[in-house]
Order: C-alpha cells, then sequence, then structure tokens
C-alpha cells in the first residue's frame, strides 16, 4: 500500500457508509506442547488451494501467525457471515495439517527470542527499521474496518473515537499472562504493541484531511514511512478502503465474542458519524491526550474489571457501566444497522486469571482456551 493520499482521499469521498470488515488474528500452535509452531508459510500455502482462504488469509509479521479477513461486507450480518465461512474453512485446514489455533492477545510463555518473521521484503524492512520492536511483536488482535464516506468526515470521526478507545480495550482485554507468569495486567499485549511501535497507539486530533495528509507527506518526504501500513494508530483512516479502522482490541478467546465487540466497535464508529451528521463539530470539545491515556493505562491493567474517569464530570464510572453507557448511545445505529450486542459477564482475561489464581497449572488454562476457541469460532469443531 504506497502512501497515494490523492487516491485515498477520493476513496473517502467515494466510500459507502458503514460497510464492515473483519479481521482476526490467530496464534498457530502445536497441539501437543501448545508451543508456537513457525508454520505461516505450510499454512498460507494450503490456504491458496482453497477458493475461500486463498483470498482471506494472510500473514501478520510473525510466522506464527495467521490472519483471516471478511472482505467488504455491505452489512454487518454479511461481515459476519463472510467471516464465519472463513473461520469454519481455516480451522479445518489446520486441523487437517496437525496444527491449533489459539486467540489471546500474547501467548502465555513462548519466548521472542525464539520466533521467527516472515522472509519477505516487507516483513524484512520492518525487522531492519525496527529492530527489537518487530522481534518482540508476539501479540495476536481483533480489526474492524467501518465505510465513512467523506475524507473530511472520516477524519472527525477517528478524531471522536479517540475517547471510546480505552473502553473498547477494556472490554477485549484477553492478555493477562507473558513470560511464563501473571503480568497483573488484563492486556499486556497493550504494552508490547500498542506502546511500542512508532506511530502506534491513540493519535493526536488531526481535525481534517488536509492536516492529517500534511503529515504524512511530512513522514513520507523524511524517510520515515514509505507505505501506509507503517500507520499504525490504534484508530486510523484506511487508504486502501475507505474506512474508519479501530486496532486497539486483544483476540479474543470466544469466536461469539468477537463477534460481539467487533459488533460494539461498528456501532460505535457509526453512532459517531451519525451524530456529526446531525450536530456538527461545534460544541464538541475533544479529550486530551493525557486524558485518554490515562484511561487507557486503567483499560491495560484492570481492563473490564476496572473503572475509567469521565473527564467531564470529573468522576470514576465502572468499566462496565461505561460499556452500558456505550450501549446505550449506540441504540440508534445499533437499531439502525441491525447489530445485537451481548458482552460477556466476565471477559477473557478475568476468566483465565481467575482459573490460575484457583491453582489450574499455566498450560492447562491455555489449553483451556484453545480448546474454547476451536470450538467457538468453527461450527465444524476440530478435535484439540
Amino acid at each position: 500500500m504506497t502512501l497515494d493520499l490523492d487516491g485515498a482521499r477520493e476513496r473517502f469521498e467515494e466510500s459507502t457508509d458503514f460497510t464492515v470488515g473483519l479481521e482476526e488474528e490467530f496464534a498457530i500452535l502445536d497441539p501437543e506442547t501448545l508451543e508456537p509452531a513457525h508454520r505461516y508459510e505450510d499454512v498460507k500455502a494450503a490456504c491458496d488451494s482453497d477458493e475461500v482462504l486463498a483470498e482471506a488469509a494472510a500473514g501478520e509479521l510473525i510466522a506464527s501467525e495467521i490472519e483471516i479477513r471478511s472482505g467488504r461486507g455491505e452489512t454487518f450480518a454479511d461481515a459476519v457471515a463472510a467471516q464465519q465461512e472463513r473461520r469454519d474453512r481455516l480451522f479445518a485446514l489446520v486441523d487437517s495439517m496437525g496444527l491449533a489455533l489459539g486467540a489471546m492477545g500474547t501467548h502465555p510463555w513462548a519466548d521472542y527470542l525464539d520466533q521467527r518473521i516472515i522472509d519477505t521484503p516487507h516483513y524484512n524492512r520492518l525487522r531492519e527499521e525496527l529492530g527489537y520492536v518487530a522481534q518482540r511483536n508476539n501479540t495476536w488482535s481483533l480489526h474492524v474496518h467501518v465505510g465513512v464516506r467523506g475524507a473530511d468526515r472520516a477524519i472527525a470521526v477517528c478524531d471522536r473515537v479517540r475517547e471510546l478507545l480505552p473502553p473498547l480495550l477494556a472490554a477485549s482485554a484477553n492478555s493477562p499472562f507473558l513470560d511464563g507468569r501473571d503480568t497483573g495486567l488484563a492486556t499486556v499485549r497493550s504494552e508490547i504493541f500498542t506502546r511500542t511501535f512508532p506511530r502506534c497507539g491513540v493519535p493526536s486530533p488531526f481535525v481534517d484531511w488536509d492536516t492529517y495528509a500534511g503529515f504524512v507527506r511530512l513522514l513520507e518526504r523524511t524517510d520515515s514511512v514509505v507505505e501506509s501500513t507503517q500507520l499504525w494508530w490504534s484508530v486510523r483512516p484506511h487508504h486502501s478502503f475507505g474506512t474508519v479502522e479501530v486496532r486497539i482490541c486483544d483476540a479474543q478467546t470466544r469466536g461469539d465474542e468477537a463477534t460481539a465487540l467487533a459488533g460494539l466497535i461498528v456501532a460505535c464508529v457509526a453512532q459517531t458519524a451519525l451524530d456529526l451528521d446531525a450536530r456538527g463539530v461545534e460544541g464538541w470539545v475533544p479529550l486530551s491526550d493525557r486524558e485518554i491515556e490515562e484511561n487507557l493505562w486503567r483499560a491495560i491493567r484492570h481492563g473490564a474489571a476496572g473503572r475509567q474517569i469521565d473527564f467531564r464530570t470529573g468522576e470514576e464510572v465502572e468499566a462496565r457501566a461505561v460499556f452500558e453507557r456505550l450501549l446505550v448511545w449506540t441504540q440508534p445505529a445499533r437499531e439502525a444497522l441491525g447489530i445485537d450486542v451481548v458482552l460477556p459477564e466476565r471477559g477473557g482475561a478475568e476468566r483465565a486469571r481467575a482459573a490460575f489464581e484457583e491453582g489450574v497449572p499455566l498450560a492447562d488454562v491455555y489449553r483451556a482456551t484453545v480448546a474454547e476457541t476451536a470450538g467457538t469460532y468453527s461450527r465444524l469443531r476440530p478435535l484439540i
């Protein structure tokens, strides 16, 4: 993806509101040991023989990871149906290869020094550019694309979605373990990826497309970036698709929870756009970077079990109460788009940590999540 900013602007001007694309990342595992299996090339080669997975499966930096993409759905239901077919095919395929798939934000004990980066010009360039940061990034996530018509409007939506990133991260928190221990965090993945990659995390507001494009052109002119995929912000305008992409969330252990979380994200982006259409940006004062960062830390540390700060009232609010507020606020968008969201009583990090604190060995905790992933993402239920 090159930095054709004029072409990107045209794609946003021609984009269709509230189309949806889903991207889900999985760890490729040895089903016996649950160690990462550096088999991306083998899995991708097998996917290339499948009429659906040939276009849907992709790599993401490390050789123990595979991603599936729904492609563009005209509705959320269309994207979910397409992604379900891709899930079914991928899980059946890896099962036939004697492999398994994991879906947490991190691997609980894998040594990042043992992982292999995919041998392509693109990823070799990232390894050369990022060094330790690329090598350290053994993480998995959920990305959601939502079509937004109009370049300036897409930037305004991104600006407003910034303050929603902490509660969305809290709702997704699913990476409490790293290096064979409980980190004490709900999402240590965020400390590995979001906090270390350049041009990542929560961006400052850009206000309009010209300001955004001017900054990106500066990065290109100073040899900071050569393609748009090097803009890793947790919410960003996607140059190729004409979408607002939300990239903050951990991978989800359960398929139904991944779908619900994606639905909430789509609703948040759509409701933001609808509110802007109805009331414009006048009178809306964005939260400062430091205010959003404070809530982001709370999400990283405590996830859904913690509290967020309502900086407009100066009060703490239980994270789950914030989720309920989001559901109430997005009701018009959800009704218009046919999106039903049911969030779990306990998130992935809470469930896994509770089992570990009850004395279940970490390997058994992870094995249970891998089995849960197989049984809830795929309707074919491969054996683990």
